[in-house]
């Protein structure tokens, strides 16, 4: 399996569930030092340094990789960018572009490549990482929440095209995410509001039912049941792991 942006986050929390079953792992992400500590950590795991926004990289990781581990049966489309916490006439082309180039294209780069490997191997398995934003209106945060409706749509179309081949595609919604990437975000949307960052966690978690994050761990255990065959009747769906976030406005 080959899991994208997998050195840290909800990635590493992937790989460590994913290798604990003993299952063949290859990983990429664009953080060295990163990759350094889970090469020194897992000997066993490939790995390599690889922006999914670029398609001549990908093309090169996913061929290593099957190479390596002598074919492909799931693919987990984890990288992506928070983007700007900014109002939509505040935000730059460049930015608007980045995000989706990483989010969206990044998905699509990699599932291209990878597809011809799963249907080798008879069929597989491929998660794309959405999110709540992808349910909801996201003021402040337009090209994030765009860009995950767009991984939804991308996620139950390559279901269908797939299915036949015993392909099966889902996409998981996480909410408020405990980690480094929420903190940036909040810090984003507190700066953007004039609050403290203390009140935008505050606020934030006043719309979630449980009024708790997310842990990585928690939504690998959810991707490990989906590849598993007891997730075999399993495709199409944007699966939300989030405590029950009420509205994210």
């Amino acid at each position: 399996m080959i899991v994208t942006a997998g050195a840290a986050g909800i990635g590493r929390a992937f790989v460590e569930v994913f290798h604990n079953v003993g299952a063949k792992l290859y990983v990429c992400d664009i953080v060295d030092e990163r990759l350094a500590k889970l090469r020194a950590d897992h000997p066993d795991i490939g790995v390599v340094m690889a922006d999914v926004s670029d398609p001549v990289q990908v093309d090169a990781f996913i061929d290593a990789a099957a190479h390596a581990m002598g074919g492909i049966d799931i693919l987990i489309n984890n990288a992506g960018v928070a983007g700007p916490a900014q109002p939509v006439e505040e935000i730059s082309t460049e930015d608007w572009n980045r995000v989706f180039a990483v989010n969206v294209a990044g998905q699509f780069y990699c599932a291209r490549r990878a597809v011809p490997h799963l249907k080798k191997a008879g069929g597989g398995v491929i998660i794309n990482m959405a999110s709540v934003a992808g349910k909801f209106g996201f003021p402040l945060r337009s090209p994030y929440s765009t860009s995950k409706w767009a991984v939804i749509g991308f996620t139950k179309s390559l279901a269908i095209e797939l299915g036949p081949s015993k392909i099966r595609v889902n996409a998981i919604l996480p909410g408020i995410v405990s980690g480094e990437r929420i903190h940036q975000v909040f810090t984003a949307r507190a700066a953007a509001r004039g609050i403290s960052y203390d009140e935008m966690a505050q606020q934030a978690l006043e719309r979630v039912s449980l009024r708790t994050m997310v842990e990585p761990e928690e939504i690998a255990d959810l991707v490990l049941f989906l590849c598993s065959h007891h997730g075999r009747a399993m495709t199409g769906d944007a699966i939300e792991i989030c405590g029950g976030v009420e509205s994210i406005v």
